[in-house]
């Protein structure tokens, strides 16, 4: 008759198996949610009613919590995998490749990441629900208790996220924290016209529009410089001519994440020409890239190589576009910038079905009998 985990060896080994991690999740979000909870109601404390979004309500509230203890929760689960003695890290762990691991900067860009979806994602739905229910308000006690529950079940869903996190999973964290932080910019934009001129106009100004602009960059610079070493790990090589293709493909992305850094970091104001420089770099090296890549990874799949050519294909439509005046700046930029990350993020995912196709292969091979002579 099995039994569930007991309570000591949940404290002393908290990720060893899927029933550790759930229960540890859980107890997660229970301090969190009891943690939040009295913070909430001091905070709330003779408020009276409270509006579900805005300056002061509970949906502010419950977005910058939720932002805070992502941060604190992310760092601790990555502690806790890393530590020396956890049994769990062969369960879980699935980022241990040759030559590769994470760096402090990579697990701080991660936590900011999980951070501001959380944070974006929360005044969405404040925003939502104020829209739904008009004119309604919460009291204090129950804005508490709402406050509470929310911020843990942020808690629980990060602790998840960071035990678990593999390869393919940095497609989704990288997907959703473009796709929030640069909505985010452009629902907060200060010139409803920013668009009538270029979409680096939304990191130009002093307000959260710009902050939240380049942040997002930023970070996503790093995120997609730690892709680029897991991405490219996975690629099996057969000899030192792939294995250089594979290196270059590599130092490729590198160089695309730390010029995609350098945008957010070079606002277009006040730093007109390492904008520019960073920018158009990173368009030309995606470019080669895309174009090389059948040389340089001859094991990458025959769709994906074909999907990249059609990809470069509108780019270049695009500007013809834009030099013939049928499209603004913005509009081309918008659409390769889609294009672009959607390549990084399918790329991540091909290399990943690449190492377990072939692990695959390895496994189901049947052994080779002598023949007979």
């Amino acid at each position: 008759m099995s039994q569930s985990t007991p309570i000591r060896r949940l404290l002393r080994r908290p990720v060893a198996n899927s029933e550790s991690l759930e229960s540890s999740a859980l107890v997660v979000g229970a301090i969190v949610f009891v943690v939040s909870g009295i913070v909430a109601a001091l905070w709330f404390w003779g408020s009276g009613d409270l509006p579900i979004s805005g300056p002061g309500s509970i949906g502010q509230f419950v977005a910058l919590g939720s932002a805070t203890a992502a941060i604190v929760v992310f760092a601790l689960a990555r502690i806790i995998m890393n530590s020396r003695g956890n049994d769990g890290r062969g369960v879980w762990n699935r980022l241990d490749m040759p030559g590769v691991r994470l760096h402090w900067f990579d697990v701080a860009a991660l936590a900011l990441a999980h951070a501001i979806i959380a944070l974006l994602g929360w005044l969405g739905i404040a925003n939502l629900l104020e829209k739904s229910f008009t004119g309604a308000v919460v009291y204090s006690l129950a804005a508490a208790v709402l406050a509470g529950a929310a911020i843990a079940v942020t808690a629980y869903i990060v602790v998840l996220s960071a035990v678990r996190l593999t390869p393919m999973l940095f497609s989704v964290i990288l997907a959703a924290f473009l796709v929030v932080g640069t909505f985010a910019s452009m629902l907060s934009a200060t010139d409803p016209y920013w668009w009538q001129k270029n979409l680096s106009t939304l990191g130009i100004s002093d307000d959260v529009s710009s902050l939240t602009f380049n942040v997002t960059l930023i970070i996503a610079g790093v995120i997609v410089t730690t892709i680029a070493h897991y991405a490219t790990a996975a690629i099996p090589v057969a000899n030192e001519r792939e294995l250089r293709g594979r290196n270059l493909v590599r130092l490729a992305l590198v160089v695309m994440g730390i010029l995609l850094a350098c945008v957010g970091l070079f606002p277009v104001d006040k730093f007109l020409t390492a904008h520019n420089v960073s920018a158009s770099g990173m368009a030309i090296i995606f470019v080669t890239m895309v174009l090389s890549l059948r040389r340089w990874i001859p094991a990458m799949p025959r769709v994906f190589v074909l999907l990249g050519y059609i990809f470069v294909g509108v780019i270049v439509a695009l500007a013809v576009f834009f030099i013939t005046g049928y499209y603004n700046l913005t509009a081309v930029e918008l659409v390769a910038f889609l294009l672009v990350f959607g390549w990084i993020i399918l790329f991540l995912r091909n290399s990943g079905a690449m190492s377990s196709r072939l692990s695959e292969v390895v496994t189901t091979a049947p052994e080779t009998q002598p023949s007979e002579q």
